[in-house]
C-alpha cells in the first residue's frame, strides 16, 4: 500500500494485481454528476392538448344538424310589486309586535272575547239538564200517569240536543235524553253535514200515557214511561226538509235517512221505521227499552 496526496488529503491506494490493457476503461472512475445538475440542464416540455373537433362542441353539433346557433339566455323581468303587496309590507313594518325579537307563540285572546265565551258557556250550563251541557232544557220532576204503568219519576223537558233544536219541547227521562244526544252527535249531524247541516228535528211524539200503537188492551207504550221519542223530519240550514214519509228509500235524502236509522240502533234499545210496519211509515220510533237479546231494529 502506497500513500498518495489527493486534494490535500492523504489517502492510501491499494495496489492490486490488475491486468493492464492498452485501451481506455469501459466506465470512468469519476463519480456521476448530481441529479439536480442534470435536471436543471434538461429543458421542460409542456404537453400540448389536441384541439377539439368542431362537431364535439355544442355549436358544432348544431351546425352539423343544420340548426341556427343558440341565442344567449334571457332571464324574465321581475313583475312589478302590486299595491296590495306594498300595503302588506307597510303594515308589517309598522306593526312592532311582529318583530323578530317577539315570541312566536300566538297572542292571548282579548279579555272581552274570553269573557264572552265563558259567559256563553255558563249560560249553556245553566240551561243544561242530565249533567250534560249539550242537553238543553229544564227539569220538571215527577210526571204522574193516568193509566197503570205510566208516568216518569225524574222527567226533563228537552229543547235542543248538541245545538240542534227540537220542533217542540219533548218530555223524557235522562237515560233517553242521553241516548238521543249520542244519536244526534254520531248519526244525525254527520249524515247531513254534506247538505249544509241539520238545525232542527221534527218531534212527532214524546211522552204520552197510552198503549202501544193506541190499541185497546195492549201493553203500555214506552212513550207512557218517558223512554221514547218519535222523529218524522229533519230541517237543514238552508230551510229544506228531509222527511221520513217522502224521502225514505229515495235519492240522497233516502241514503241519509238509512244511515240515521242504522246509527240509532245501539244508543236505543228499539228502533222502528218505515220497514217495520204501517204504524211507522212516516217516522222513526226510538226507545230505551232493554232486551236480553240486544237492540231490536227494524
Amino acid at each position: 500500500m502506497k500513500p498518495r496526496l489527493v486534494g490535500g488529503l492523504m489517502i492510501a491506494v491499494l495496489l492490486t494485481a490488475v491486468p493492464v490493457t492498452a485501451g481506455a476503461p469501459e466506465k470512468s472512475l469519476r463519480p456521476l454528476a448530481r441529479h439536480s445538475v442534470v435536471q436543471s440542464s434538461t429543458p421542460k416540455v409542456t404537453p400540448v392538448r389536441p384541439k377539439a373537433r368542431p362537431e364535439a362542441t355544442v355549436v358544432g353539433r348544431l351546425a352539423l344538424a343544420g340548426l341556427p346557433p343558440m341565442q344567449p339566455t334571457i332571464r324574465p323581468i321581475a313583475r312589478p310589486v302590486s299595491e296590495q303587496i306594498r300595503q302588506s309590507e307597510a303594515r308589517l313594518q309598522t306593526a312592532a309586535f311582529l318583530g323578530p325579537d317577539v315570541s312566536a307563540r300566538p297572542f292571548p285572546r282579548p279579555p272581552s272575547v274570553v269573557e264572552e265565551a265563558l259567559f256563553g258557556r255558563r249560560k249553556k250550563r245553566r240551561g243544561s239538564v242530565c249533567g250534560d251541557i249539550d242537553i238543553q232544557g229544564k227539569k220538571i220532576g215527577e210526571v204522574p200517569g193516568k193509566l197503570n204503568g205510566c208516568g216518569v219519576e225524574n222527567a226533563v223537558q228537552i229543547t235542543s240536543i248538541s245545538e240542534v233544536m227540537l220542533s217542540r219541547p219533548a218530555t223524557m227521562d235522562c237515560t233517553t235524553a242521553k241516548s238521543l244526544n249520542r244519536w244526534v252527535k254520531k248519526g244525525v249531524i254527520p249524515a247531513f253535514r254534506g247538505r249544509g247541516g241539520v238545525v232542527e228535528l221534527k218531534v212527532a211524539a214524546h211522552y204520552a200515557c197510552r198503549t202501544r200503537n193506541n190499541r185497546p188492551g195492549a201493553r203500555i207504550s214506552e212513550h207512557g214511561r218517558g223512554k221514547a221519542i218519535d222523529i218524522s223530519a229533519f230541517t237543514m240550514r238552508s230551510g229544506k226538509e228531509v222527511t221520513v214519509l217522502k224521502d225514505w228509500g229515495k235519492g240522497a235524502g233516502g241514503r241519509a235517512l238509512r244511515k240515521i236509522w242504522r246509527a240509532a240502533c245501539g244508543p236505543f234499545g228499539t228502533v222502528l221505521g218505515p220497514s217495520a210496519d204501517r204504524y211507522h211509515r212516516d217516522h222513526f220510533h226510538m226507545d230505551t227499552a232493554s232486551y236480553r237479546s240486544g237492540p231490536y231494529c227494524k
